[in-house]
């Protein structure tokens, strides 16, 4: 999988890198998947780290027709995440439990907490998201910046700049996407049918594990 393939360049794995496999999961995670996106993820190294996991399947869907793939996945992600009907709603504030033992809701105490911290590290692109800043694709979106930032920062070695993105990193990791993306994957996992999906979330959850790694650094 994709912690065996880190493993061998673990202390490799740079800020570009990571702001690359960011921006990747966010653009996944927003909506349908795009014809120009599959296309995209067809021509990048994606195919060839699944195909380290095992997965053959994916690797032939790809070579079919990629607008009945772009109509399947359209299908799925819908089923998956938007409904009619039960679906697993992608924002942090539903999978947090209240105090009262039910699930959380939509712009919930999270919502609120992710658009100020979002807002506060300086980050503008989230007035032109129309949908709820707690959205699995914003707070990856989020990481990107960050993680981007970070990479601007060491290119011309401004230590206090690198100790203040990677902190906010941490901070985030910990406060939000470590509290609920790893349960989101588990449930997705659970229920989804295309082998593209079944990949994304097993991904997402390998990534954001080694991710919070940072956590744990001093």
């Amino acid at each position: 999988g994709l912690l065996n393939l880190m493993e061998k360049t673990i202390e490799k794995l740079d800020a570009e890198q990571r702001s690359v496999i960011y921006g990747l999961l966010s653009e996944i995670y927003m909506n349908e998947v795009s014809r120009d996106l599959l296309e995209q993820i067809k021509a990048s190294g994606f195919l060839e780290i699944i195909s380290e996991s095992g997965s053959k399947e994916l690797n032939l869907h790809f070579q079919g027709d990629i607008d009945e793939l772009t109509e399947e996945l359209a299908c799925e992600y819908s089923r998956l995440f938007i409904g009619p009907g039960k679906h697993i709603s992608p924002h942090e504030s539903v999978h947090h439990k209240l105090d009262g033992g039910d699930w959380g809701k939509l712009w919930g105490e999270s919502t609120v907490a992710v658009q100020k911290f979002i807002k506060s590290a300086g980050m503008t692109y989230i007035d032109d998201f129309k949908g709820i800043p707690d959205h699995i694709s914003v707070e990856f979106e989020f990481m990107k910046q960050l993680t981007f930032q970070e990479k601007d920062a060491r290119e011309i070695n401004d230590e206090e700049q690198i100790e203040y993105f990677v902190s906010i990193q941490r901070k985030f990791l910990k406060e939000h996407i470590g509290s609920w993306v790893p349960d989101f994957c588990v449930k997705v996992l659970a229920t989804a049918e295309h082998v593209f999906y079944k990949e994304i979330v097993c991904l997402t959850k390998e990534f954001i594990e080694f991710e919070l790694q940072l956590t744990d650094k001093t």
